[in-house]
């Protein structure tokens, strides 16, 4: 007998200011595909939870820490510091109206209705960058998860995020003894060259096994005081 597996059901599929994005239904799995690339499903969040909480840790139990994150993606970031009362204000960036509106009004409300629901939390439409650059705010820590790590990134144009000029951007909005937490899909040395040479001190990577290949990693750099 041949075995009958799911096949995913496209459930919304937008032309974004950055190309196609789409969601889909797989089994029980919500899925966004970005330009045909496979970005993030709902099928774990390990990774996502270790990427906020490793923030938290760095900071050495600074009150109320503020935390800007990069990517809304399915949810898992910002549900998991929103579940945390031990952070002050979240707020989140994210560059794809879709996105947002799954989230507000969509399936993937299932994962974050209750966070965007949290007075701490604010959600921003923009680029990362272009925020960075422009806001007057400073933030205890800097959660990225807007790619699949900084070799392979969404867009050409998200390289530059990863980049000394976009690293130094990162820092300035970060507190002194701010923490910068990057999301990889696989751990990355060179990576953690660039952090240290943009000025970043106490500079690790922390991973997350998988089921199959190279596992995932948070990457962590602390602004110095």
């Amino acid at each position: 007998m041949t075995a009958v597996y799911d096949s995913p059901v496209v459930l919304d599929r937008r032309d974004g200011p950055y190309g196609e994005v789409v969601l889909r239904r797989h089994g029980g799995l919500l899925q966004i595909i970005a330009n045909g690339c496979f970005l993030m499903d709902t099928s774990d969040g390990r990774s996502e939870r270790l990427l906020v909480d490793a923030a938290y840790d760095a900071l050495d139990g600074r009150p109320a820490p503020n935390v800007l994150i990069g990517g809304l993606g399915v949810g898992f970031s910002l549900a998991h510091a929103a579940a945390d009362p031990r952070w002050g204000r979240i707020t989140v960036v994210e560059r794809e109206p879709a996105v947002v509106g799954w989230h507000r009004d969509g399936p993937l409300a299932e994962v974050s209705a209750g966070a965007l629901g949290d007075p701490r939390t604010e959600v921003v439409e923009g680029d990362l960058m272009a925020f960075v650059h422009e806001t007057c705010d400073t933030f205890d820590a800097l959660c990225l998860d807007i790619d699949n790590g900084p070799g392979w990134t969404v867009t050409d144009d998200n390289h530059t995020l990863y980049s000394p000029a976009g690293l130094a951007a990162c820092s300035r909005v970060l507190r002194p003894g701010g923490v910068l937490a990057v999301w990889s899909a696989e751990p990355s040395p060179e990576f953690e060259g660039t952090l240290r040479n943009a000025g970043f001190r106490q500079v690790r990577t922390e991973e997350v096994p998988v089921a199959r290949g190279v596992p995932d990693a948070v990457h962590l750099g602390v602004r110095p005081g």
